[in-house]
């Protein structure tokens, strides 16, 4: 049904201006009969932050801000309408099981922003299997100060201490970091520094970038504000993943995003560091299908490479990335 659906609505979405083609998809998406999804090869499965992936692909927090699909999206492998209505939609669903990770963050006029992540812990964690502590929305004014190390390192003290305080009603729940992709590396330094510090279980690398490549094509929309996502992303977000890699030293694995539309920029983040992957850009300009496609390339690979698991592929080409001319 998801495949007939993919076929014959992505010419008439790509017509759409991408604001009302995305609610499309996800109403669609919402009325759709929900089926099993076919097994995955068990060459596949992944194993990361304590929990158990039956494949390496999921989708980026912003396809479904509103909690409003959870489990569509999971047969394919930040504004939004606020914690309420996110946290009902979460809760009826809750024994469905699934791997469903819960993006937080800061509201643009509080006046204690740690306050709101601890808060929305404290709210999410009988229902999420992780949280994303999200620093990096360019769309959030003042977010990404969050990222400076004397801000982060309290930030990620509260975090983990509110985790740990829920802990004993909500059982284990990873809390992983998500950063900009617009870092200096002596940022980065920091920013590594103080999630090893804090015993965060994981990091996602990264989020959209604000500054825009020479080469986009459109250069009076690239004047616009906001994140840039999608292929321009893909060199520089694939950058900062190994040079994040090379500083994490396996303290914890890390979710690769930004520019993934085939298997083989799919392979390209796992070998630059990545144990999982997300995606959102790329389903808008490939359709849904696009995983299918991913985990087909992926199980082709391994076995092209005669490796059992995915984990032999990880940061694989990361030393020899972070060698590489800084990608303009």
């Amino acid at each position: 049904m998801i495949g007939l659906f993919d076929r014959l609505s992505r010419p008439f979405l790509r017509a759409l201006d991408p604001e009302d083609a995305h609610g499309l998809a996800i109403k669609a998406l919402r009325y759709m009969p929900v089926t099993r999804a076919a097994p995955d090869a068990p060459d596949l499965a992944v194993r990361a932050f304590g929990l158990n992936f039956p494949n390496p692909i999921g989708i980026a927090p912003g396809f479904d801000k509103n909690a409003q699909v959870p489990d569509a999206l999971l047969r394919l492998g930040f504004n939004s309408e606020g914690a309420p209505s996110a946290l009902a939609r979460l809760a009826a669903r809750a024994k469905e099981g699934g791997i469903v990770g819960v993006n937080i963050g800061a509201n643009k006029d509080s006046s204690d922003r740690a306050e709101d992540y601890v808060r929305l812990i404290e709210t999410f964690a009988p229902v999420t299997s992780y949280f994303t502590v999200n620093i990096s929305s360019p769309n959030t004014p003042g977010l990404r100060d969050l990222q400076q190390a004397d801000a982060l390192d309290d930030l990620l003290a509260r975090v983990v201490e509110a985790r740990e305080e829920v802990k004993p009603r909500s059982g284990p729940t990873p809390v992983l970091l998500k950063i900009a992709p617009d870092l200096t590396l002596a940022e980065l330094d920091d920013v590594v520094g103080i999630a090893r510090k804090r015993r965060v279980d994981g990091m996602i690398v990264g989020n959209t970038t604000i500054t825009r490549p020479a080469a986009l094509r459109e250069r009076e929309k690239a004047k616009e504000q906001g994140g840039l996502s999608g292929r321009p992303l893909f060199k520089l977000a694939t950058r900062m993943l190994a040079e994040t890699f090379v500083r994490a030293e396996g303290a914890f694995p890390l979710i690769g995003v930004g520019g993934i539309d085939s298997g083989p920029t799919a392979i390209a983040k796992i070998k630059a560091g990545a144990t999982l992957l997300q995606m959102y850009t790329g389903l808008v300009f490939r359709g849904i299908g696009l995983v299918t496609e991913i985990k087909s390339d992926l199980a082709a690979a391994l076995k092209r490479g005669h490796r059992e698991s995915l984990a032999a592929m990880v940061g694989a080409d990361a030393a020899e990335i972070t060698a590489e001319t800084w990608p303009g």
